[in-house]
């Protein structure tokens, strides 16, 4: 008696990775956007922590007020690979810099002093605001709602 399979059960058996692999490719999807929110969650909190952290340092050195600005730029926006939250000229702020890249998970700066982190081909608007080192979004959109609660 031969020992091998049939065309049915090779089939069979190619139906059932298909329909697996079919569930586990859009799980994976799911997955990824939601690992470039938990990383942008994470990266505007180490950021907002450096805004408070930056500013208590200066206040024990007897110097008041906010950061006027959050990089060393000469310029409003930023190109791909220019250091973001690192330095305002001065000052460290992040020890390691965020590098500006317009796409997804990346920052960069599209303003004086605004910054865009990119979710899903979104860009999510965040300000600072150097009168009271306020750095946000608006809340009223998704994404900002799930980069910052």
């Amino acid at each position: 008696m031969k020992r091998a399979f049939t065309m049915i059960e090779i089939i069979f058996v190619i139906v059932v990775l298909g329909i697996l692999s079919s569930i586990a490719i859009s799980k994976l999807a799911v997955t990824r956007d939601d690992a470039i929110i938990a990383k942008g969650r994470a990266q505007v909190a180490a950021i907002r922590n450096a805004i408070s952290l930056t500013r208590n340092q200066q206040m024990l050195q007897g110097n008041s007020g906010w950061l006027t600005k959050l990089d060393n730029l000469s310029t409003a926006t930023s190109n791909d690979g220019d250091a973001l939250f690192d330095t305002n000229g001065t000052l460290t702020i992040l020890d390691y810099p965020l590098y500006s890249r317009d796409a997804d998970g990346h920052w960069k700066k599209v303003a004086s002093n605004k910054y865009a982190f990119k979710v899903m081909n979104i860009d999510v608007n965040f300000t600072y605001n150097s009168t009271d080192g306020s750095f946000k979004c608006n809340h009223t959109e998704e994404y900002c709602r799930a980069l910052t609660e």
